[in-house]
């Protein structure tokens, strides 16, 4: 790797999504060159610029850059600080041909909102694992560019009801484990992706990927107290794989699913040895909530504590 140089490259599991790249840059300068497809741009860190159908631009760090495919570009960093980067490459499904003049004429983006969705949408695609939520944030992200790169044409599509909301909730409650695309949902409900994503939202009051994880969660919970592996109930709650139940499990819980079994377990064999000696549960259902002259001694006030999970 040359110095000052961070490259990184992947291919997401995201329909619409060619390759996600992220790269730190001090010296390099791309030549003249095209793509086929959309290059989605943000730059965290310096500025970069390039010259697009003989026009020069520039990539301060508020914007968000949209090169289309087939015109010829090139880019540089314009201090010698150099600058760090993140790239979506789209395909035509996400934003079609007809869109291409609309964004030679404007490519550099000044809109806070969709800068925070882009850097999202890069942050779900790292994790590799949550596929709905990427593919939420890319339906939001399109529209909103498309509504940039056509103002005038954008029709105004009737907000999806609470009707759809519901619907999307059963049909995440019956594919738990197997999960849905984002497409597949809003064809099965006859909703557009985005309006999809609004209207559960603004009736659950939380988004779709984040109630299916909840979910999931929830059943891991149970199979991790019923002595199953982390192994086994990542492949069973549907999760990518153990790590991602981990990094899932931790966000919400706040430990891990080995350290959630471990303290389970452990307050479990505690309190039955104190109901063995007392004929009670502790006050609070912890040993170390009783006073310790009423370890091995017997009670008569009937108290019983509540086990939390």
């Amino acid at each position: 790797m040359v110095a000052g140089q961070e490259v990184s490259a992947w291919r997401p599991r995201v329909p619409g999504i060619a390759e996600v790249f992220h790269a730190r840059f001090t010296a390099h300068a791309y030549p003249m060159h095209v793509h086929d497809v959309w290059t989605l741009l943000i730059v965290d860190d310096g500025v970069v610029r390039y010259d697009l159908n003989r026009r020069e631009h520039g990539t301060p760090g508020d914007t968000v850059s949209l090169l289309p495919p087939q015109v010829p570009h090139n880019g540089s960093p314009a201090t010698p600080h150099g600058f760090r980067k993140r790239v979506l490459y789209l395909d035509l499904t996400q934003l079609d041909e007809s869109l291409i003049g609309a964004a030679v004429d404007g490519p550099d983006l000044v809109d806070p909102l969709l800068r925070q969705r882009v850097g999202q949408l890069h942050a779900a695609l790292a994790d590799r694992a949550d596929e709905l939520e990427a593919q939420s944030r890319l339906a939001l992200i399109r529209e909103r560019l498309r509504t940039h790169l056509r103002p005038r044409s954008v029709t105004r599509t009737r907000p999806a009801g609470p009707g759809v909301a519901h619907g999307l909730r059963d049909l995440l409650d019956d594919r738990l484990v197997q999960g849905v695309t984002l497409d597949e949902a809003a064809g099965l409900l006859h909703a557009h992706p985005a309006h999809l994503v609004r209207a559960f939202s603004g009736a659950f009051g939380i988004a779709p990927h984040q109630y299916l994880t909840a979910r999931r969660l929830d059943r891991a919970r149970r199979l991790l107290l019923e002595g199953r592996s982390p192994g086994e109930v990542a492949a069973a709650t549907g999760f990518y794989d153990q790590s991602h139940l981990t990094r899932s499990f931790k966000r919400l819980v706040g430990t891990t699913p080995g350290r959630f079994v471990r303290k389970h377990g452990a307050e479990a064999t505690a309190l039955a040895t104190a109901l063995s000696r007392t004929g009670h549960v502790p006050r609070g259902g912890s040993v170390e909530n009783t006073p310790r002259e009423t370890v091995g001694q017997g009670r008569t006030d009937g108290h019983l504590g509540t086990i939390h999970a």
